[in-house]
């Protein structure tokens, strides 16, 4: 009897950590880029079909439609001047001589589009979608080196300043005057030792009435501008990730919100770090200033206040000497449940988008979008009980990873691009969970509930009549489909398998859900078989007290505490050859995997 296995290729499923669901995608929509683009940036106006790609001396106006991609290539060209300065540089790459795009911002009717210039940043207004007409010195912008970096290796910031700027939001309120503006960067640790982290992430922040000091100080600065250390790791240890590479904010109706951060460490791995907006707002509103110790005269500075206040206002002067010169809080902005979201950690996150969702309870709910290293999204909810890994998505032809994600929750897609594709997803993706109640609920994704009456998974549209939807998010638990009788009562029809007397088999259990646990049983015995996951298969192979002789063998997957019969085979002594008879009964995709499934 020959018997050879590949034991390195067998893995173990943690499910808590590990995507419910794993999908291929490949799209009708999408973008194919004619050489690679290793510097990209998005910009996609919320409710319509089109997004703005900047590459290297190129802007892409696509056009989504479900047939299809439709293109417009509009050239940027770096200066004849500014290339010739580029490469008389010693230090200078050929490449970095070009100019990447790497800001486009709607600005009134037209667009802002920013390059790199070939060091000498330069930025234009797209007007039209087909002219460039350039901006520089037409009072339009102070300096286009505010706004992009010199060379793409560099990140995009869009102020004039040493720290990396890692994104910006406004914070509502419900009285105006209040409404705050944060900003995050991590700044440069000038004195940190060779063995020490040399980032440190902050939080920045301003009044949206600011309107600057007084004559005599402060004239051309904000006098709001108050600043936090934010720390991403486990408690006080030193597994801390101090470079923030991107903030994401989202905010609902009144309610103050919750931050994402993207944070790297010195040896490039990353994490998720989520900060709850009240507390962040309670540590800026009473926190001691580092390096004050004094009492504050009147109003405590860089407080909100409305315009034409004398409370805490221009008028007073000692206040904003304060604000100047003290603006960093003491309080260490900590997050929520003071470690990092506990997601898989075999893939390096790229970038990241959010979303928030009302569902059918009639709560907010996060759903993150998480690009990776190798090309893949994965689709995750946080609640107040921690993260579920809704699904994965495969959707690349050529495996790299995902440079930038754009999300339209008014419409309802999310683009994501590496540096070969572009590829438009939609945010509710009902249909792939299944057609039963139970696999609806189960993926406990806040875009989709079961619709009762017409017995499909379905998107929850506006307005819909959410008494007619089920839905289930904050546990995984169906009990609310009433389908427990039915569940344990499936069968499959056994599949048969011919096997001769001197030949090993293994019997492959397609894993659909990767939080199910997967067992085999045979002929209707209680006693259960364990199997061993290799790729998306549970394999059930022989053992010493599982010889797979003649008889029926059923694998079974149990979830959320019911048992479903996933696949059954019966096998029978018989002439033919095995790899024939597997040929017909489990198809050719199966046996791509030879040589670690199947032993002959």
């Amino acid at each position: 009897m020959n018997s050879f296995v590949l034991m390195s290729l067998f893995v173990t499923v943690i499910a808590g950590k590990s995507p419910r669901l794993k999908f291929v995608v490949h799209e009708s929509s999408r973008f194919h880029f004619s050489k690679p683009e290793n510097y990209i940036s998005m910009y996609h106006p919320e409710g319509t079909n089109k997004l703005y790609v900047g590459g290297q001396a190129m802007v892409y106006v696509l056009t989504f439609t479900d047939r299809g991609v439709h293109d417009e290539q509009i050239p940027v060209a770096s200066d004849l001047t500014a290339i010739d300065t580029c490469k008389a540089k010693p230090a200078s790459l050929e490449l970095e001589c070009d100019n990447f795009i790497t800001v486009i911002q709607k600005v009134n009717d037209t667009f802002l589009v920013c390059g790199t210039n070939a060091g000498s940043p330069r930025c234009w207004m797209l007007v039209n979608d087909t002219v460039l007409t350039d901006v520089q010195g037409s009072g339009q912008i102070a300096s286009a080196s505010d706004i992009s970096p010199n060379f793409p290796s560099q990140r995009s910031i869009s102020l004039s300043s040493d720290p990396q700027f890692a994104g910006a939001a406004i914070i509502p309120s419900l009285q105006k005057f209040k409404e705050e503006i944060y900003f995050f960067f991590s700044e440069i640790n000038k004195t940190a030792r060779v063995d020490e982290e040399p980032y440190r992430a902050r939080i920045g922040r301003i009044c949206t009435v600011d309107e600057g000091g007084i004559k005599t100080l402060l004239a051309d600065s904000w006098t709001t501008f108050m600043k936090a250390r934010v720390m991403c790791g486990a408690g006080n240890t030193q597994q801390q990730y101090n470079n923030m590479k991107q903030a994401v904010v989202l905010t609902a109706q009144d309610k103050r919100g919750v931050l994402y951060g993207l944070f790297s460490n010195a040896w490039g791995r990353t994490v998720i770090c989520a900060y709850s907006i009240e507390d962040i707002d309670q540590a800026f509103s009473t926190s001691k200033l580092k390096g004050y110790s004094s009492q504050f005269v009147g109003s405590r500075p860089g407080l909100c206040v409305r315009r034409n206040s004398t409370a805490g206002g221009h008028n007073d002067v000692k206040n904003l000497g304060v604000i100047r010169y003290h603006p960093e809080i003491e309080d260490v902005i900590r997050p929520v449940g003071v470690a990092p979201l506990d997601l898989p950690r075999d893939d390096q996150i790229t970038h990241t988008v959010a979303d928030i969702v009302l569902a059918v309870n009639d709560e907010h709910y996060s759903v993150l979008y998480l690009g990776t290293e190798q090309g893949k999204v994965l689709k995750v909810l946080h609640t107040s009980e921690g993260v579920f890994i809704i699904s994965q998505y495969s959707l690349f032809h050529n495996e790299g990873p995902v440079l930038s994600m754009a999300i339209d929750s008014q419409k309802g897609h999310l683009y994501v691009g590496t540096a070969m594709e572009i590829q438009r997803l939609p945010l509710a993706d009902c249909g792939r969970y299944g057609d039963t109640c139970r696999e609806c609920i189960l993926s406990r994704d806040p875009y989709c509930g079961w619709d009762k009456a017409r017995r499909k998974c379905i998107a929850i549209p506006p307005g819909y009549n959410v008494t007619a939807i089920v839905q289930n998010l904050d546990h995984s638990n169906s009990s609310v489909c009433g389908e427990a009788a039915a569940l344990k009562q499936r069968r499959t029809s056994p599949q048969e398998v011919l096997v001769q007397s001197n030949t090993t088999v293994f019997l492959p259990c397609p894993v659909r859900s990767f939080h199910a646990t997967y067992r085999w049983e045979k002929d209707n015995c209680v006693k259960k078989y364990p199997c061993i996951f290799s790729g998306d298969f549970c394999v059930l192979g022989p053992v010493v007290d599982t010889p797979l002789k003649e008889g029926i063998f059923r694998c079974m997957a149990t979830e959320d505490g019911f048992k479903v019969e996933v696949i059954s085979f019966r096998l029978r002594n018989d002439g033919w050859l095995l790899a024939a008879s597997l040929a017909f009964t489990v198809g050719p995709s199966l046996l791509l995997a030879g040589a670690t499934l199947w032993l002959h």
